[in-house]
């Protein structure tokens, strides 16, 4: 079912507005997608203008940033450590920005959007010393 950001005819009192055309199809939007920790898949959608989109529902892999020696590493994913976007995201296995993930170098800190940039981009987590 679509989804519609349009003005729905209601005033913040709860006031009827006679509505003066209907829906446009570019008032249609997106559900948000969220990438999950599974085997690798790309989706390329066309948006508007003719633009393409790549989308990632799941990853496999994260490009691993390691900050003393600024060179990046392709590496397994092998599990989400913490979110804190939502809690309940680390038992799903899902990855958003902000997400800490435990790759073959270490704890990693995600940096990109996986489901606007269509790719895992990381940052090695520092331990702090007490």
């Amino acid at each position: 079912m679509a989804k519609w950001n349009i003005d729905k005819g209601r005033k913040v009192t709860g006031g009827k507005i006679n509505l003066h055309r209907k829906k446009r199809r570019f008032q249609r939007i997106s559900l948000p997608l969220l990438t999950k920790l599974e085997k690798e898949r790309k989706r390329v959608e066309r948006r508007r203008g003719g633009t393409k989109k790549v989308i990632l529902p799941s990853a496999e892999f994260a490009n691993v940033i390691d900050k003393k020696t600024n060179k990046y590493k392709k590496v397994k994913i092998l599990h989400v450590l913490k979110n804190d976007a939502n809690p309940q995201y680390v038992r799903r296995g899902i990855i958003t920005k902000g997400t800490i993930i435990k790759t073959e170098l270490g704890d990693a800190r995600v940096v990109s959007r996986p489901s606007q940039h269509g790719v895992v981009n990381a940052i090695i987590v520092e331990e702090k010393s007490k």
